[in-house]
């Protein structure tokens, strides 16, 4: 008897929700006057690649558009090497509304994948804040994917995010669940806590650094291949497993530059995969990511 891993489609599936979510405006405020609009922008995704805390005070207005561009210099799914080193894009426009509602319309751009634009996401959302004091904070939405090569497994997502920070806004941790169907089904947890520290606030720019932890947990199947032999012939048997464990957990280290409408993040991401059941052993493995964000008052 022999073990083997096969190809994890529920390790795709939660790539999808990692991607729904790391395309999404993060925006910050710092006027009380601003508060929800603060919670809602400094809680409401899970990349925190944007940080803007100065942009929102010279606005009236609580309805934007945020348009961002990410470059990441490597491809890593869960923390796993596909064997492939390539670069990804990532582009995407949010829409906010002071009513809470939020639409995202994303994609992403594989170098040497074919087709090299992969898919094209359109995710709906409602934010609302829990108690007076507003430190608690939840986001329910939808996401549809349209694939370029037509693949059909996971095509739709429902997810929930519930987060909570501290007054100050130093400290905070999300806790997002998302539950992923089309052909097929998969459930993904991600956790993800951070801190939050102002380097330096001049009259035109401000310098931030905001370190983060995540730890994703999601549903793959893996199979245990047995061969069976019955006189002279022996055929191979697949006895397959649905495991619900830790992926991989993710160190973010980012830099971020924000001006007043312009926000740019140099950032460095350190994946330390876990590894389960039949797979080999894994390696840690990093890669850089660069974005370029534009926010838009629609006044």
């Amino acid at each position: 008897m022999k073990t083997q891993a096969i190809k994890y489609k529920q390790i795709l599936a939660f790539w999808l929700l990692l991607f729904t979510a790391a395309t999404s405006a993060n925006l910050y405020a710092q006027e009380p006057k601003e508060d929800e609009i603060d919670l809602l922008l400094d809680e409401l995704f899970f990349n925190d690649e944007q940080f803007m805390n100065d942009i929102l005070n010279s606005f009236n207005a609580q309805n934007f558009i945020y348009t961002n561009v990410s470059f990441n210099s490597n491809t890593f799914f869960t923390g796993r090497d596909s064997g492939i080193n390539q670069f990804n894009i990532v582009p995407q426009i949010s829409y906010y509304s002071d009513s809470g509602f939020n639409i995202s319309v994303s994609g992403i751009y594989y170098e040497s994948f074919k087709p090299n634009w992969d898919f094209t996401n359109v995710s709906l959302g409602y934010y609302n804040t829990i108690g007076k004091a507003k430190l608690v904070n939840y986001n329910v939405g939808y996401t549809r994917y349209f694939y370029s090569n037509g693949w059909d497994t996971f095509t739709n997502s429902i997810n929930l995010s519930l987060g909570l920070r501290n007054k100050k806004r130093t400290l905070g941790t999300k806790l997002s669940t998302s539950y992923l169907f089309g052909t097929d089904q998969s459930f993904q947890l991600v956790s993800r806590s951070y801190a939050n520290f102002t380097i330096t606030k001049e009259k035109k720019f401000t310098l931030k650094f905001r370190p983060q932890i995540s730890f994703i947990i999601a549903q793959q199947t893996t199979a245990l291949e047995q061969l069976i032999t019955q006189g002279d012939e022996t055929t191979i048997e697949y006895i397959y497993n649905d495991i619900f464990d830790l992926l991989n957990t993710q160190i973010n280290i980012p830099l971020t530059l924000v001006t007043k409408s312009w926000d740019f993040e140099l950032g460095y991401n350190m994946n330390i995969p876990s590894r389960v059941e039949t797979e080999p052993k894994l390696k840690t493995n990093g890669f850089l990511n660069l974005s370029i964000g534009y926010l838009i008052d629609l006044k």
